[in-house]
């Protein structure tokens, strides 16, 4: 179960997001939900999050300084963060991806698009701390001379 943060200052947006998100056939936890990047890392304070969803042009502070301020906190840099934006510039596109963006969807989008880009990222993610977790002991062979 994946805990999901979508952050975008249309309500309307976020609704879509959610819906098409629960169509993916994605194993959703928590869906949790800001209006900018200011109130997304509010949610981060108090939530565990797996995958964060975010626009780019909000009030407050827009997806990019968002982005900038979680990947320079440890706790949160590694959590994957897809763009999904109305934004067409490629200069845009590569400041994200050069920041630490694991996925870039331009709105309007098909939800195949996001499912694909969500898999692929959630996929990645568990991977990656799949390596990071330490191997257990070998479990040894009980001593039957032992009294418990």
């Amino acid at each position: 179960m994946f805990n999901i943060l979508v952050v975008d200052d249309s309500e309307t947006m976020r609704a879509a997001i959610r819906k098409v998100v629960g169509m993916s056939g994605v194993p959703i936890g928590e869906f949790l939900e800001a209006g900018n990047g200011k109130e997304a890392l509010a949610v981060l304070e108090e939530s565990w999050v797996d995958v964060i969803l975010s626009d780019i042009n909000m009030p407050e502070m827009n997806g990019i300084e968002f982005l900038k301020r979680i990947k320079a906190e440890e706790v949160y840099s590694n959590i994957p963060v897809i763009i999904i934006t109305t934004e067409a510039s490629q200069a845009r596109m590569d400041e994200a991806e050069a920041l630490g963006a694991s996925g870039y969807v331009k709105k309007p989008f098909l939800p195949e698009t996001i499912k694909m880009i969500l898999t692929d990222v959630l996929e990645s993610a568990y991977a990656q701390r799949m390596k990071e977790i330490p191997a257990a002991p070998p479990v040894e062979e009980a001593d039957e001379d032992m009294d418990f």
